[in-house]
């Protein structure tokens, strides 16, 4: 029987986020939307300190850790896992400190400068492949090929230069990226989305997915961010149906529901 996917609850401490504009940029409107998340059936509370949307500014790490302080304190004291999105290396050792679960890169920790400290840690890394490899995503074109290929080409040698640095295989998990990430064209998310297995049985390693609200989705439906609801919902269960250990997502209440629904299957995420 396969393993009930973790849902990761989303909490963006940000003024520019593209799905909900600075709603939980002050501290106690992003304490209490996490714990929200949590009674709605996340088990992982994913802050964001800054925004990694193509029109968003660049924030400095002192301003990530300004944002994020009273925050992962709060929720810390609480037992909350957490897991902290942050490609600056001064922000993920700030939250090292504090015990995140895990850290959320989406440059894959180009860092190598920081990887004793991430092998002297103990938190779980979600590698992102981006077509961006530096800082936000844009809207760049995805590179000439197959996009699946070029993925696994980037995991295969971060996780080389991660292992080779003294991380234990087992605390990585693999990000293929979505949206802008992976390019401005719909069809590039869907192919990778649809391929999740394949990185699975390649790699050997947890997949983690975060197609909430996505571009992407909302050119195929016409939705806005806040109406995405039901899209973001059927992407994330091809994902589960495909392998992805993990989901990141704005609403763990519809996917948990879902999934709760689906395990009463014979054959549990399958048959869709």
């Amino acid at each position: 029987m396969r393993q009930r996917p973790l849902i990761f609850g989303i909490v963006n401490i940000t003024p520019d986020s593209f799905s909900d504009g600075g709603k939980y940029l002050a501290a106690d409107a992003a304490i209490a939307h996490a714990r929200r998340l949590v009674k709605e059936g996340a088990d992982v509370i994913d802050l964001g300190p800054a925004s990694s949307n193509p029109d968003a500014a660049p924030v400095p790490a002192e301003e990530e850790i300004h944002r994020l302080a009273p925050v992962i304190e709060a929720l810390a004291s609480e037992g909350i896992p957490l897991s902290i999105d942050s490609f600056r290396s001064e922000t993920q050792g700030f939250a090292l400190a504090y015990g995140a679960s895990f850290l959320n890169d989406i440059r894959g920790f180009a860092d190598a400068a920081f990887y004793p400290s991430l092998a002297a840690s103990h938190a779980k890394l979600v590698l992102m492949h981006s077509i961006q490899r530096e800082g936000n995503a844009d809207r760049r074109e995805a590179p000439e090929g197959d996009i699946v290929e070029h993925v696994s080409a980037f995991f295969a040698a971060r996780l080389a230069a991660l292992e080779a640095a003294g991380i234990a295989r087992d605390r990585l998990v693999l990000d293929p990226g979505m949206g802008f990430f992976l390019g401005p064209k719909p069809e590039t998310s869907f192919e990778v989305l649809s391929r999740i297995d394949e990185l699975c049985e390649r790699f050997g390693l947890p997949v983690f997915i975060s197609v909430s609200r996505k571009s992407f989705l909302r050119a195929v439906t016409g939705r806005a961010p806040g109406e995405a609801g039901a899209a973001t919902l059927a992407a994330e269960l091809l994902a589960v149906q495909r392998g992805a250990a993990m989901i990141r997502t704005h609403e763990p209440a519809p996917l948990a529901d879902a999934l709760a629904v689906m395990a009463r299957f014979e054959t549990p995420f399958g048959g869709l």
